[in-house]
């Protein structure tokens, strides 16, 4: 699993990069502190891609938090930022649960921590950020998991930033009849519990946690980060299409050989390089209000 989970991150991370939102990361990087150093918890960072992104734009002296549930994603984490760090000019340091980069204009220090961020019971994780944030996370949680974060933030005054949440919508071409019956179907599948504090979230969870943060006070904004696949995203596009059906699969094993069928068809025309997928995901920037 650990090394499939790896793969799919290495991925993906280019495609989250472009469809990312960059005026939400602009607002956030204006509403920082300047001239001091900023401290950051990254939630469920996997091989870091989002830090990697953020540390790139938010620029200035930077400590961050990194959790995850798996070390051997903190591992790859640790390498990755390493070797990303070393091409862009800066002196790297590295030692077990710490990475340090040091550039022109960048001081970078990444600390890991493997948790389980399910029961998320170490509050003591947010205590001093000026931003907690977190990509291909949301649709994963229950809603009870996003109202404590939010209250965990507002304790703080963290600013916040969730980045790819699928919001339930995908469309394909060519299209074939199916596709509508497996987005159900795997939509269905993205509410059931993932083992962070209940039945998650899935397609309502931007929604959903635009409302928590509401509720703690924040004032929030959102904004399309679809993914735009291409017959060049074609290792991407199998690894998604595969996912798909099984997961459909799972939630209607009655209809595995039509599935199964749909499933050929899907990947006979990334083969042909005929393939273009289009999945919807969603960004949400917060911001406390005072007063």
């Amino acid at each position: 699993m650990n090394e499939s989970l790896l793969e799919w991150l290495r991925l993906r991370e280019f495609v989250d990069t472009g469809a990312r939102s960059i005026a939400l990361t602009r607002a956030i990087a204006d509403a920082l502190p300047k001239g001091e150093e900023l401290r950051f918890l990254d939630l469920a960072t996997g091989r870091g891609s989002n830090v990697r992104f953020l540390a790139e734009r938010l620029r200035g002296s930077q400590d961050w938090l990194v959790v995850d549930s798996s070390q051997v994603l903190l591992s790859a984490l640790q390498e990755d930022m390493a070797t990303w760090g070393a091409a862009r000019g800066c002196a790297v340091r590295a030692r077990p649960g710490r990475c340090s980069l040091q550039g022109a204009d960048t001081a970078i220090q990444v600390e890991t921590q493997q948790m389980d961020l399910g029961t998320l019971n170490q509050h003591e994780i947010f205590a001093g950020r000026h931003l907690v944030t977190g990509s291909a996370l949301l649709d994963l949680v229950s809603e009870s998991w996003l109202l404590t974060v939010a209250a965990c933030c507002r304790e703080v005054n963290a600013t916040v930033l969730f980045t790819i949440t699928y919001n339930g919508k995908f469309s394909c071409f060519p299209d074939e009849s199916e596709d509508g019956m497996v987005r159900d179907l795997m939509n269905q599948h993205q509410k059931t519990d993932k083992g962070l504090g209940g039945l998650a979230a899935g397609p309502d969870a931007v929604s959903c946690a635009e409302w928590c943060f509401e509720q703690a006070g924040y004032s929030v904004r959102r904004e399309a980060s679809d993914w735009v696949l291409t017959p060049a995203d074609a290792d991407l596009q199998r690894t998604l299409i595969k996912g798909w059906a099984g997961a459909a699969t799972e939630m209607a094993p009655g209809r595995a050989s039509l599935i199964f069928d749909w499933c050929g068809r899907r990947l006979a025309h990334v083969d042909t390089g005929r393939s273009h997928l289009t999945v919807g995901h969603d960004d949400l920037a917060g911001w406390p209000q005072h007063g």
